[in-house]
Formats: C-alpha cells, structure tokens, sequence
C-alpha cells in the first residue's frame, strides 16, 4: 500500500488510474489530444454528458494538472480547455488503448 494526499493506493498504478478514473475523463482527455476546445465543443463531442457533470469532471482534471482552462475577458465568456504536458502524456496512453479497443472490438 502506497499513500498519497491521505488517500491509500494498492501500487503506483492505481494512482496513476485514480486520476483518469471515470466514464468521461479519459475521453475528454483524447478530444484535447487533436487541440484547444470549448466548453460547448466538448459537450458536443461527449453527446450524453450533462453540463454540471462535464464542468465537474474539467474541474477534477484542472486539479491533476491534466488540463489547463483559459478564460477570455469578454462576453459572452469564452473559456477554452487544452492538456498540459502532464495531461499529453496521459492522453497519448489513452489512445493507445483507444486503438486496442478498435483492433478487438
């Protein structure tokens, strides 16, 4: 057992799937994979994902680090959403896994 900001870890590798964890943020991770989004381009992208659940889980993965949230000083805002290093890494894994799951579907 490993421990990390009070939370308790069997190995490395369930932290490192503790941050990812989830129905949506991996797939938001790998649309950010092709560029800078929306919030609105990312719900569209997600077709199924409510509003709140979608700004919880952009929240959740600005917190690890993975992505980055700028905001534009106008009105409308305009907030765009893009993966930091940390978050490109991930990302890259992720659709690796992505084309596993293509080649055995």
């Amino acid at each position: 057992m490993i421990t990390r900001d009070g939370k308790k870890y069997v190995c490395k590798l369930d932290w490192a799937f503790e941050i990812i964890r989830g129905k949506w943020k991996a797939v938001i991770l790998c649309h950010l994979l092709d560029g800078t989004k929306r919030f609105l381009e990312l719900q569209r992208i997600t077709s199924g994902v409510s509003h709140k659940v979608l700004n919880e889980k952009l929240r959740e993965l600005e917190n690890s680090g993975l992505i980055c949230k700028k905001t534009y000083n106008e009105y409308p805002p305009k907030v765009e959403y893009y993966l930091t290093n940390k978050g490109f890494e991930y990302a890259k894994v992720l659709k690796e896994i992505e084309f596993l799951g293509e080649k055995y579907f």
